[in-house]
C-alpha cells in the first residue's frame, strides 16, 4: 500500500524538523567548544601536567622497589671490595710490627684466620671470573609466555630499536651507494651507454635573468641564512605594493611562477602588515596534502616557531593547529568543513586560495563558495593565487577582480624533443638520466612519472644500470617521492646533494607546482599524468595515464630554471607537443564522481545546484547521477531536500556510502567494527608490505591473515592482531605489513570515532556477528554489488558490465556467487578491489527502494517444490 500524501508530508516535515535540532546541537558544541578558548588552554595545560604527574607516580611505584635492589646489589659488590683491601692492609700491618715469636696462642690463630679468609675470597674471586666465560646454556621452556608475544633480543629491547630498523630497510631499499671508499677513480676509457636517445633543441622559454649571471650555488646558499633567502625571492621587491593592493581591493587575483614565494611570504606580510590583529586568522588552502604540510614547515622555521602553535595545518584525518595558531595551512577540502560550522568564516581576516590553476574538485566549489561569502563580507580579502596564465578566467568569474602579476622563473630553459617518439617511457627515463649523468656538467635531475608502481620500476631499473657502470660514473642518489611515502623520506628530496655527486627526484605530479626543490638543472618530462576520470553511464571510476596539458608541459619545464639555466628533455616530439596536447588541463569536477561534493553543498543549504555558481559547470548527467545516488542512500527525500540522515553523512569526510555504512552500523550494533574498517579502507592501498626479493614470505604473511567472509573482514583481523600485539612494529615487519600505514589507520580511527560520537552515535563492539558487519557494510556499498554468471565471471548487477575479482582478495579462489566490492580499478582489467562476500536477500532488507525482488532471483534462494514427483507410469512411459 503506498502511503497518503498528508502523510508523506508530515513524514517529511518531521524528518526536515529533526535535522534542524540535529544541525543545532552541532553548532552548540562548536560553539561550546570556541567559547572558553583561553580557560580551556590553562585547563588541558593542567590536565597534561596532571596526567603526567599521575604517570611519572605510576611509573616511580613501579620502579623504585628494582632500583633499590640494583643499588644494594652494587652496594654489597663494593663493600666486598673494600673489605678484602682492608683485610688485606690489616695482614700486611700486623706482619710488619709483630714478629711471629712475640705473638701469644690467641694472636697467632687470628692471624691464620684472616689469612684463610682472604686467599678464600681471592679464590671466590677466581670462580666467579671463570663463570663469567661465554658457554652454552640449554634454553629454558617457558610455556606459560607462548600465548604473550615477546619480542626476541636484548638489542631490540632498545627504544625505538624496531623503529630504527625499519627506517634502515627502507633507506637501504631505497638509497643505493657503490664502488670501493677511498679508491682512486681513473678513466680508462671512454664510457658507452647503449641505445642513446637522440634529441633535438626546439625552443628555449626565456628567463629573466640571462645565462651568463653568476649561479649561486649550494654552499653559497646555505651560507645564505633564512633572511637572505626570503630576500632572495622574486617576490619579495614587491612586499609593500602587494599589501597596498590588498589593501585597496577585497578580491585579488595573484599570478606568479611557481618557486617565486606565493605560498610561504604572502601570509607572513599579511601577519607582519597587521592582518592577524584581533585574534583574526589567515588561511591557505593547498590542493595536495604533502603541500600543506611541507610550506607549514617551512613557514614555521622561517617565522622561528613551532610548528603546530602559532603556524599550524589541518588536513583530512590530521590537525595540527591550536589556540594560538594565526597562519592556518589546509587542504581545500578542509576549508569546506569549516563551511559547515563556520558559514560566514568569520575567524578569517583574509583566504588565500593557492594553486588556483591545478583546478581541484573542492578548488572549484570553494570559488562559488568565497565568492558568496565575500559579497556579504566586506572586511574579508579574498586572494586567489596562480602559477599559470588563465589568471584572466579567474579575474573575470570574480566580478573583473584586478591581476597582480609577479615574474617568477630566474633563468632560461632549453627544451630538447625526441627525434622519434619512444615506445617504453620509463625504460627511456632511465637512458635519458644515465645519459645526462655521463655527458652533463653537475647539477640535479627531475623525472615526471605517473605514480608509486612506475616510480618504483623506474628506481630498480636506474639502480640495476648503476651498480653495473660501478665506478665509472660519479655517483648517483636516487630519491623517490610520492604521497604514500614516509613523511621522512619525502623530506630527504630537499637535503642539499653531497659534493661530487648528482640527485634524482622521481617525482609524481605533485613536483610540477606545489613543491619547489633546489638545485634542479635538468628536467626529464615523460608527457604523462594519472587522471581520475568518472563515467556517469556505468557510474565506475578509473585512474587512468594521460598526455599532460600543454599547461603542464610548460611548468615542467619551468622547473629546471630556477638556480641556473637549465634543460628540460621531452620524450616526445614536437610535433606531439603542437597536435596532440590539450591546452589546458580538463578540471576535475568536469570528470569525477560530484557524491560528496553534491552533499557537501546541500548540507550548507545550496539547494540550487543546477544554477549554483560554477567556474566551469560540471556535466549535467553527472550531477543528476549523485543526486541519484543520495536518493537511494537515504541522504536525501523526494523533494530533494537533505534528511537527517543525510545531515549526519555529510560530518563525515568520507564518499557518501562510507558514511551511510558507519551509519548503518549504529542499526546492526557493531560500531566499533565498522569504524575500524572505514579506517583501514582509507590506507587501503599501503597496508601490506610486498618486497620484490621476499614476495613467497610476503604472501605467505598475507594469506594467515585471511578470513572467512571476505576482504573488510580479513582487514579488521590484521588491525585486531596488531592491537593484540601492543601495536608493536616488531609485528609489523615480521608480518609484512606498513607500520605507518597501520598507525595512521589507527590515527584515522580515532577521528573517525570523534565524528561519530558527534552524531550522537553509541560505540558497541560485536566481533563475533559477521553477518551484521557484513550487512552493515552492504546499507552503505549497495551499488558495488555483482554476481557470478554462467561463464564463471562476475558482472554488475545493474550495468552488467564483466569485472574479476583482484588477485590480492581472499576470494579469488573461491568465487561466492554474489560479492560486494569497495572500488573497481581499471589496469588490465576491471578489478573488484576489497571483496566481501554478501546474500542476496540482504539487498532486499538495506535497499529495498532500488533492487527489486526479481532481479535478485536467484537459484540459491528458492527451495525446491515439496510435492511428489510422477513416475514413468504416471507420465505415460512403457
Amino acid at each position: 500500500m503506498g502511503k497518503s500524501s498528508a502523510e508523506s508530508t508530515s513524514d517529511s516535515e518531521d524528518d526536515r524538523r529533526k535535522r534542524d535540532e540535529f544541525a543545532e546541537r552541532l553548532k552548540k558544541k562548536d560553539k561550546e567548544k570556541t567559547r572558553n578558548i583561553n580557560s580551556r588552554s590553562d585547563k588541558r595545560a593542567y590536565e597534561e601536567a596532571a596526567k603526567r604527574l599521575k604517570l611519572e607516580n605510576e611509573s616511580r611505584e613501579k620502579i623504585v622497589p628494582h632500583l633499590r635492589l640494583e643499588s644494594r646489589r652494587k652496594y654489597l659488590e663494593k663493600r666486598k671490595d673494600d673489605k678484602v683491601a682492608e683485610l688485606e692492609a690489616d695482614i700486611i700491618d700486623d706482619e710488619y710490627l709483630f714478629n711471629e715469636q712475640d705473638l701469644t696462642e690467641r694472636e697467632r690463630r687470628d692471624r691464620e684466620h684472616k689469612k684463610n679468609i682472604l686467599s678464600l675470597a681471592k679464590e671466590h674471586e677466581k670462580a666467579r671470573e671463570l663463570e663469567r666465560v661465554q658457554r652454552y646454556h640449554m634454553p629454558q621452556d617457558s610455556k606459560e609466555s607462548k600465548d604473550q608475544y615477546s619480542e626476541l633480543d636484548d638489542k631490540e629491547k632498545v627504544p625505538y630499536y624496531e623503529q630504527r630498523k625499519w627506517e634502515e630497510e627502507q633507506m637501504s631499499s631505497a638509497v643505493f651507494h657503490f664502488g670501493a671508499k677511498h679508491r682512486e677513480i681513473k678513466e680508462e676509457y671512454d664510457l658507452v651507454l647503449d641505445n642513446q636517445i637522440e634529441f633535438i633543441q626546439a625552443l628555449s622559454l626565456p628567463g629573466n635573468k640571462e645565462k651568463d649571471q653568476p649561479e649561486i650555488s649550494e654552499a653559497q646558499r646555505r651560507k645564505m641564512n633564512i633572511e637572505e633567502t626570503q630576500k632572495s625571492l622574486p617576490i619579495y621587491p614587491f612586499k609593500e605594493d602587494l599589501i597596498e593592493a590588498i589593501r585597496n581591493h577585497q578580491v585579488l587575483i595573484i599570478e606568479g611562477e611557481t618557486g617565486s614565494g606565493k605560498t610561504t611570504q604572502i601570509p607572513q606580510y599579511l601577519h607582519q602588515a597587521g592582518f592577524t590583529k584581533d585574534k583574526k586568522k589567515i588561511g591557505c588552502t593547498q590542493p595536495r596534502r604533502v603541500a600543506a604540510m611541507s610550506v607549514s614547515a617551512r613557514v614555521a622555521e622561517e617565522m622561528g616557531v613551532k610548528l603546530g602553535n602559532e603556524v599550524g595545518y589541518t588536513i583530512r584525518f590530521e590537525d595540527c593547529t591550536s589556540e594560538r595558531t594565526f597562519l592556518k595551512y589546509m587542504t581545500d577540502g578542509t576549508l569546506h568543513r569549516e563551511f559547515l560550522s563556520e558559514p560566514d568564516l568569520q575567524s578569517y581576516s583574509v583566504m588565500i586560495i593557492d594553486e588556483a590553476h591545478e583546478r581541484t574538485l573542492h578548488t572549484d566549489i570553494l570559488f562559488g563558495l568565497v565568492k558568496d561569502v565575500a559579497r556579504f563580507r566586506p572586511d574579508l580579502k579574498l586572494l586567489i593565487s596562480s602559477a599559470t596564465l588563465d589568471a584572466q578566467k579567474f579575474s573575470e568569474f570574480f566580478d573583473d577582480a584586478p591581476i597582480f602579476r609577479i615574474p617568477g622563473r630566474r633563468f632560461p630553459v632549453d627544451i630538447y624533443y625526441t627525434k622519434a617518439p619512444e615506445a617504453d617511457y620509463v625504460d627511456a627515463c632511465v637512458v635519458s638520466i644515465l645519459q645526462i649523468h655521463a655527458t652533463q656538467p653537475l647539477g640535479d635531475i627531475l623525472v615526471f612519472l605517473t605514480g608509486q608502481e612506475e616510480i618504483e620500476t623506474c628506481q630498480e631499473l636506474l639502480q640495476d644500470r648503476v651498480r653495473r657502470l660501478g665506478s665509472r660514473i660519479k655517483e648517483l642518489l636516487i630519491l623517490p617521492v610520492y604521497s604514500n611515502l614516509p613523511s621522512d623520506m619525502q623530506a630527504k628530496i630537499f637535503l642539499p646533494t653531497p659534493p661530487n655527486a648528482r640527485k634524482v627526484v622521481l617525482a609524481t605530479n605533485i613536483a610540477e607546482t606545489s613543491l619547489t626543490i633546489d638545485n634542479i638543472i635538468y628536467v626529464i618530462d615523460p608527457g604523462f599524468c594519472k587522471q581520475n576520470n568518472f563515467n556517469s553511464r556505468t557510474g565506475m571510476e578509473s585512474l587512468v595515464v594521460v598526455p599532460v596539458s600543454k599547461a603542464s608541459a610548460n611548468q615542467r619545464a619551468g622547473r629546471a630554471g630556477r638556480v641556473a639555466a637549465g634543460k628540460c628533455f621531452r620524450l616526445y616530439t614536437a610535433w606531439a607537443y603542437k597536435h596532440e596536447l590539450e591546452d589546458n588541463t580538463v578540471p576535475e569536477i568536469q570528470r569525477i564522481n560530484l557524491g560528496n561534493a553534491v552533499l557537501m553543498l546541500k548540507a550548507l543549504g545550496i539547494n540550487d545546484l543546477i544554477h549554483f555558481d560554477f567556474l566551469d559547470p560540471p556535466p549535467h548527467e553527472t550531477l543528476v547521477l549523485a543526486l541519484e545516488q543520495l536518493y537511494a542512500l537515504g541522504a536525501l527525500n523526494h523533494h530533494g531536500e537533505l534528511t537527517k540522515l543525510g545531515r549526519r553523512m555529510a560530518e563525515f569526510p568520507l564518499n557518501p556510502m562510507m558514511g551511510k555504512m558507519l551509519l548503518a552500523s549504529e542499526k546492526y550494533k557493531c560500531s566499533e567494527e565498522i569504524v575500524t574498517i572505514a579506517a583501514m579502507l582509507s590506507v587501503n592501498s599501503a597496508i601490506f608490505y610486498r618486497p620484490k626479493d621476499k614476495i613467497i614470505h610476503a604472501d605467505t604473511a598475507r594469506k594467515n591473515f585471511f578470513v572467512p567472509g571476505g576482504d573488510h573482514l580479513t582487514l579488521l583481523n590484521v588491525y585486531r592482531q596488531w592491537t593484540d600485539s601492543d601495536h608493536s612494529t616488531q609485528w609489523c615487519y615480521e608480518n609484512y605489513i606498513q607500520y605507518r600505514s597501520m598507525k595512521r589507520a589507527r590515527d584515522v580511527r580515532e577521528q573517525l570515532i570523534g565524528l561519530m560520537q558527534r552524531v550522537e552515535i553509541d560505540l558497541v563492539s560485536n566481533p563475533l556477528e559477521t553477518i551484521n558487519i557484513r550487512k552493515a557494510i552492504t546499507a552503505g556499498y549497495f551499488y558495488h554489488i555483482a554476481r557470478l554468471s554462467k561463464g564463471g565471471h562476475y558482472k554488475t548487477v545493474k550495468h552488467n558490465q564483466t569485472v574479476m575479482i583482484h588477485p590480492n582478495s581472499c576470494l579469488f579462489e573461491e568465487l561466492p556467487r554474489w560479492v560486494l566490492y569497495h572500488e573497481l580499478v581499471f589496469t588490465t582489467k576491471e578489478f573488484m578491489r576489497q571483496v566481501t562476500e554478501i546474500e542476496s536477500k540482504w539487498l532486499l532488507e538495506v535497499a529495498p527502494h532500488y533492487y527489486k525482488p526479481k532481479e535478485l532471483d536467484d537459484s540459491t534462494n528458492k527451495k525446491m517444490p515439496k510435492n511428489m514427483g510422477k513416475s514413468r507410469a504416471e507420465l505415460g512411459e512403457h
